[in-house]
């Protein structure tokens, strides 16, 4: 049996001009406007599988509280986030709390880099960790920072293996790679929020679950086809939504993005994703 447990590590303030792309927006109009999000949970994801227990993202550190811990000259922490985490809401005491521990984790899967889907590394550092090479390469120093990666607060140990996509389709996805053995669960590229942004959907009965990372950062945005403000191309993430939008017309599907107020509902009451078929725009994806 798989269950799949939503871990709330803290919560999270972006600009409106970020959780929704519109037109006529800017880098100016993400830090300087005055228009922010309600709080959003940052969720990480635990599976537990006849295989193993496997994370999906390790959310925030409570140290992003300390004074000094973002670059001071990084403008998009002074002027386009706030966070709140506190110790107890930090991936390791909260999988203590659901009764397992960390070095138990036989896997964790990142879908990206940025610090609130990987400020809880430190816990895991007995467990496997994979991510997308290129992600891990475009995080790494100066660059990285610039563009809000925290690549100096990652643990010493970190060394993550990297993806190795089965170049064959998945669904509406052009590649794929099976994490288990009985190969129900599955990573599948997800570009847009970040150029190598992953997802994975762990397939079941009667249902599959996609837990999106920040695909989208809710599944209205989706249902919607928005992209998020900070996507480095908009047309890459509209494809991928597009994607995902398609991927949910072969059957029942549970949509999970990380900071979606209405995710840990839509878990608990297996809610499926709802749309009408012209949502999708199928060219897209030629």
């Amino acid at each position: 049996m798989v269950k799949i447990h939503a871990i709330q590590t803290g919560r999270v303030r972006i600009k409106v001009a970020q959780w929704r792309r519109e037109k006529g927006g800017g880098l100016g109009r993400l830090f300087f406007s005055r228009d922010w999000s309600e709080w959003l949970p940052i969720y990480a994801w635990l599976v537990e599988h006849p295989e193993g227990l496997i994370l999906v993202d390790t959310g925030e550190t409570a140290r992003t509280a300390e004074p000094g811990y973002f670059p001071r000259w990084q403008p998009y922490y002074r002027f386009a986030v706030r966070l709140d985490v506190s110790a107890e809401d930090e991936i390791g005491p909260q999988l203590h709390r659901l009764g397992f521990d960390p070095d138990d984790v036989r896997l964790v899967i990142l879908t990206h880099l940025h610090t609130d889907h990987a400020g809880g590394l430190h816990h895991f550092p007995k467990s496997d960790i994979l991510v997308s090479g290129a992600e891990y390469q475009s995080a790494q120093g100066l660059s990285g920072k610039m563009m809000g990666y925290l690549p100096h607060r990652w643990p010493d140990w970190f060394a993550p293996g990297f993806f190795q996509f089965v170049p064959s389709p998945f669904g509406s996805f052009d590649k794929h790679l099976p994490v288990t053995e009985a190969g129900d669960i599955v990573v599948v590229p997800t570009p847009g929020h970040t150029p190598n942004h992953v997802s994975v959907i762990v397939q079941t009965e009667p249902a599959n679950y996609f837990l999106a990372g920040d695909a989208t950062y809710a599944e209205r945005l989706l249902l919607e086809r928005h992209p998020d403000g900070v996507s480095p191309d908009p047309d890459v993430a509209l494809d991928t939504i597009d994607r995902i939008l398609h991927y949910a017309k072969s059957g029942p599907l549970i949509y999970l993005p990380s900071h979606d107020v209405g995710s840990a509902l839509r878990l608990s009451q297996d809610r499926q994703v709802a749309f009408h078929e012209s949502t999708i725009d199928e060219s897209r994806m030629g």
